[in-house]
């Protein structure tokens, strides 16, 4: 099914010259002869319009993602941020409030704490690893539940399912993160999730080529954003990263079977080293919640991270350095989810002027965030040795 999905669902061909590669519909304006026609692309979200309403490339990418995530309908935009901004001010509103997992992505941090405020929006953090958090922290003003499982850089999973019965139960609706499986490994609509998002930036773009978002979605609620939200804060997916994101689907399932197995075997190398305090991986055997992982996850995904066992920031900053020398496998970024392998240390986030961590509740200097791309694995292993021998 995900074959038919990544290489045939939503590309009539024949409309384009029977083109193996979706054409890039790069402009603003759709033309019309007639009123009625104009009219009829007006009133149905499926028709070109004008590209902050509807673009031909991005509707193939929307319609192609939903499917995969198994939802009804989807929306693409500008970024992650985009999409997760756009999908929470479509469900919360002033005087109300909203329950999220403690420690979300950096960036989903800052909106709920430094920006929604602002607009009368509040929001209370749970620790997400037991359900019942959730159920004691609902007011009768609560609109929305916001996950992110498993979340940035500790990798604590939440119970989706058991969350989402909490939630319809108080008709509230949830609101998800699922960028770190990729709709390969995890569906979170199948077990009641209202609203599913991704940054279309990282495993699904698959190349550090594009920024882009996406909310997957039931019709209902995908057409009170698209009305709203959507064209109205504006967005906008740029038509030629549509584009790429559609060419990054092509080989996602491909990619995602080789990181499946790269990954774990990094894994088992850094849990057995004595300069390794450490390693958060939601598919080691050491995972503290792998009931939650084998439910939810249905292969081993490309993020971890690992605590070195020395707190010197010399040595942390040493081990970092040489891990991303010119002629390693490694270098150090802030996104993931391409061909490239990274890591993200923590204390980069210490001690700088930047503001955009400045409300981050950060974690110990010597945790470092792992992401391990399509490099040849016993490489990756080397050069991570190579590295731990110079501390």
């Amino acid at each position: 099914m995900s074959k038919y999905i990544i290489n045939q669902l939503g590309e009539n061909r024949e409309e384009y010259f029977n083109a193996a590669i979706p054409p890039i519909f790069s402009n603003s304006n759709f033309l019309f002869s007639k009123i009625d026609d104009m009219r009829l692309a007006m009133n149905d979200n499926n028709l070109a319009f004008y590209t902050r309403g509807n673009n031909p490339t991005t509707r193939i990418l929307e319609k192609k993602i939903a499917a995969l995530e198994k939802t009804e309908n989807a929306i693409g935009l500008s970024s992650g941020m985009a999409a997760i901004s756009t999908a929470v001010l479509s469900q919360v509103k002033s005087g109300e409030n909203m329950i999220s997992v403690s420690q979300p992505y950096s960036g989903t941090e800052k909106l709920f704490k430094e920006v929604l405020p602002n607009y009368g929006i509040e929001v209370t953090y749970v620790d997400g690893k037991n359900p019942e958090n959730f159920r004691k922290k609902i007011k009768k003003n609560t609109k929305a539940i916001y996950l992110e499982s498993p979340n940035s850089w500790t990798w604590d999973m939440q119970d989706l399912e058991e969350i989402s019965k909490i939630a319809k139960e108080n008709k509230i609706i949830t609101i998800i993160d699922n960028s770190y499986a990729s709709p390969i490994n995890c569906n979170p609509s199948s077990w009641g999730i209202d609203i599913v998002i991704h940054s279309l930036t990282k495993y699904i773009g698959g190349h550090a080529s594009a920024m882009g978002g996406i909310i997957c979605s039931s019709n209902e609620i995908i057409e009170k954003i698209y009305e709203s939200e959507y064209k109205l804060l504006g967005g906008v997916l740029s038509p030629f990263n549509s584009w790429l994101f559609i060419n990054g689907l092509r080989t996602l399932k491909i990619r995602m079977n080789y990181i499946s197995k790269s990954t774990p075997e990094v894994v088992q190398f850094l849990e057995r080293h004595k300069k390794i305090k450490k390693v958060i991986y939601p598919h080691s055997k050491n995972y503290n919640q792998k009931y939650l992982s084998e439910k939810y996850l249905k292969k081993p995904c490309g993020q971890f991270s690992i605590i070195l066992n020395t707190e010197n920031e010399d040595k942390i900053e040493t081990f970092c350095d040489a891990l991303c020398d010119d002629n390693t496998s490694f270098r150090m970024a802030a996104s993931w989810g391409g061909h490239e392998s990274l890591i993200f240390p923590e204390l980069v986030r210490y001690n700088i002027k930047s503001k955009y961590y400045s409300e981050t509740e950060l974690l110990p200097k010597n945790y470092i965030r792992f992401y391990i791309g399509l490099e040849e694995t016993k490489l990756i292993i080397k050069d991570i040795s190579d590295s731990l021998d110079r501390i």
